[in-house]
């Protein structure tokens, strides 16, 4: 498996990309488990009160969190692209240029209960 993290704004997001032959979370809107890669990570956006508090470029950033929705892709990388895009998007959703993001991709072994 691999770890995506994006880093901005004093704060990072990490999300995991499940490769072909290991076995991905299963969950209500989880992706068919013939995809080959699957990445699951949370999605968040900006709220004027309540979430979570997280410091920001700054500034204090309330964050309402979504269910994860994980994404099935065919190729290694269809699934990296796909997974920094998400990133992306999620530092968009709370004021953050997406192009001021710096990504990192991490090989972890799977746990043995995995």
């Amino acid at each position: 498996m691999l770890m995506v993290r994006g880093r901005a704004g004093g704060t990072e997001l990490t999300g995991t990309l499940y490769e072909r032959g290991e076995r991905a979370p299963s969950f209500r809107g989880a992706p068919d488990e013939d995809a080959a890669y699957v990445w699951v990570c949370d999605e968040f956006y900006e709220v004027d009160s309540g979430g979570t508090t997280q410091l920001v470029d700054g500034r204090e950033v309330n964050l309402a969190f979504e269910s994860p929705m994980p994404r099935g892709f065919d190729t290694r990388t269809q699934a990296v692209e796909g997974a920094k895009e998400h990133v992306r998007t999620q530092f968009a959703r709370i004021g953050i240029d997406p192009a001021d993001v710096q990504f990192e991709v991490e090989k972890q072994e799977p746990s043995a209960e995995q």
